[in-house]
């Protein structure tokens, strides 16, 4: 982690990010057209290049109406074979160079019937069905504490911020809770049906390991789904992760304004 912080250090300077934000599956544009400072993570000791499609693998820091941001464009997944540890890895980076506040994005099967592709979705509260947890080892007491609170990881100020925001730009943002499976594989319609059950509203293969991470180590959390397809059983055409990614560019434009309006407003 040194090594990491001394050699991002030496690049950005004096330049201290406020606000994190992790741009999901064909999200990453977002960071496209800022004037800033862009590492690819191949150059970042301590740091693996991301191998799916729709994740760029840079960090770009730069301001985004006048708050100081770092951006990751494409995160690491479980399924593609990284601990959990190496997942939060860039989480506990943001908290050690001062980042505050993070803005979590993905893309998202929609399981709640009232929802279509398209559709964003704010997230309210998770359901990790992971199978672990990347809290599991060792405790750094610099960062948290062994057991942590999880009543609210999503910050209730930070979500009424994004529902007045969209309201003004008059964008429709759903809310609803989360569910994380490890993946690569696509949920099966029992799945699915069991995911409602426990009450998910949205699926997907990210974030919750991210979210405790932040909120175990006092970062304030705010996550935003695109729903990108409807879930299998749902959904009568096969999943694929095509669509995933041509659906998150069809709604760029919408998803751009919505995140730059909550951080003019944080």
């Amino acid at each position: 982690m040194i090594e990491t912080i001394n050699f991002i250090t030496n690049i950005i300077k004096d330049f201290k990010p406020q606000i994190g934000l992790i741009l999901g599956s064909g999200l990453g544009s977002l960071a496209d057209g800022l004037d800033g400072i862009r590492i690819p993570y191949c150059e970042i000791p301590g740091f693996a290049n991301s191998t799916v499609q729709g994740h760029k693998g840079s960090l770009v820091f730069a301001r985004v109406n006048g708050k100081k941001c770092m951006f990751m464009q494409g995160r690491y997944h479980f399924y593609e074979g990284h601990t959990l540890q190496k997942i939060i890895f860039p989480i506990r980076l943001m908290k050690k160079i001062g980042v505050k506040t993070i803005i979590l994005t993905n893309a998202a099967g929609g399981i709640n019937p009232d929802f279509k592709s398209g559709d964003l979705m704010l997230i309210s509260d998770h359901i990790n069905f992971m199978g672990t947890n990347p809290l599991i080892g060792m405790n750094d007491e610099t960062i948290g504490p062994r057991f942590p609170d999880m009543s609210e990881i999503y910050n209730k100020k930070l979500r009424e911020i994004a529902l007045n925001t969209a309201k003004k730009l008059n964008i429709e943002l759903k809310q609803g809770v989360y569910l994380a499976a490890t993946g690569p594989s696509y949920e099966t319609p029992a799945e699915v049906k069991m995911y409602r059950l426990f009450g998910a509203d949205a699926c997907g293969m990210s974030t919750v390991p991210e979210a405790i991470a932040a909120a175990h180590a006092g970062i304030k959390v705010l996550g935003i789904s695109c729903i990108t397809n409807l879930a299998a059983g749902i959904q009568t055409t096969p999943l694929s992760h095509e669509e995933v990614v041509y659906t998150a560019d069809k709604i760029k434009n919408h998803f751009k304004n919505l995140i730059l309006g909550i951080i003019e407003n944080i």
